[in-house]
């Protein structure tokens, strides 16, 4: 029965960060941390373990949800390179970092930094009311006929994306929690484009973070394998969902989806 559990957590987890462009390790980490001790004893996962683990699994995750975004012709690729430049090293330098913290220290500085991405997506309206003008601009045409304009500068874009990569790695989230309120605040980025552009980059800077964790012994095979069916099919799932969701609906999820998982984190860390 054991596998049926990670099997739906893998499902759950998939669909909801292809949904939202999250990547899923904002629930599988915890669910790890949480669920793991209960079910094969109180040592068997660290934190470490725990982010290494959930890496490999949102490779698969953003695989399957990228094949499909790419074929409905959402993902811009080209904001994939830049921001992948900046990702990978990051993702190197956080998956060394995680060596430094213990259970309670991961849980309250992971729910400190959604929290502040949270209050940058409830600003967002304010913010998008200033002129900033980027030399990359580009527009999008959704299938309502309305035409969005965002950018980015190309420096500025890789250097925020090598700070998030750190970030990413080392807490296992996949970037998107960190990534998804930079896009749709910073850059503004429609935000069906940013839900595919993030899962797309997160598929790529999830490998180079993977495999830091690989050589550092932080990933249990096990469940990976046990979860990594429900990870391909909550991918799946996921961006067939975003269909059925509005720009301003798929907002709305984002921000009160990741403001109850940072309550929840910080909950886990003070007590």
């Amino acid at each position: 029965m054991l596998w049926l559990l990670f099997i739906l957590i893998g499902i759950v987890a998939g669909a909801f960060g292809s949904l939202l462009g999250l990547g899923g390790g904002i629930i599988l980490v915890p669910a790890l941390l949480y669920l793991t001790p209960l079910l094969l004893g109180n040592n068997a996962i660290t934190p470490q373990s725990a982010v290494g683990t959930s890496l490999m699994l949102i490779i698969i995750t953003a695989f399957s949800s990228t094949l499909s975004y790419a074929k409905r012709k959402l993902i811009d690729y080209q904001s994939v390179l830049w921001f992948f430049i900046g990702s990978a090293p990051g993702a190197v330098i956080g998956a060394y970092l995680t060596r430094f913290f213990n259970k309670t220290s991961f849980s309250i500085y992971d729910g400190l930094f959604m929290i502040l991405m949270v209050f940058m997506l409830f600003i967002r309206k304010k913010l998008s009311q200033k002129n900033i003008h980027w030399k990359t601009i580009k527009t999008y045409t959704d299938e309502a006929g309305d035409i969005h304009t965002y950018g980015y500068s190309k420096i500025f874009a890789v250097v925020v994306a090598l700070i998030l990569g750190i970030l990413s790695s080392l807490f296992g989230i996949g970037g998107g929690s960190l990534l998804m309120p930079v896009l749709l605040v910073l850059f503004r980025f429609p935000p069906h484009i940013a839900t595919a552009t993030s899962m797309c980059l997160i598929f790529f800077s999830s490998i180079v973070g993977s495999i830091s964790h690989i050589v550092y012994g932080n990933v249990i095979w096990k469940l990976v394998l046990t979860t990594a069916p429900g990870a391909w099919l909550g991918g799946k799932l996921g961006a067939a969902l975003s269909r059925r969701f509005t720009g301003n609906g798929l907002e709305t999820l984002l921000r009160y989806a990741l403001l109850l998982i940072a309550l929840r984190m910080l909950w886990e860390g003070i007590m």
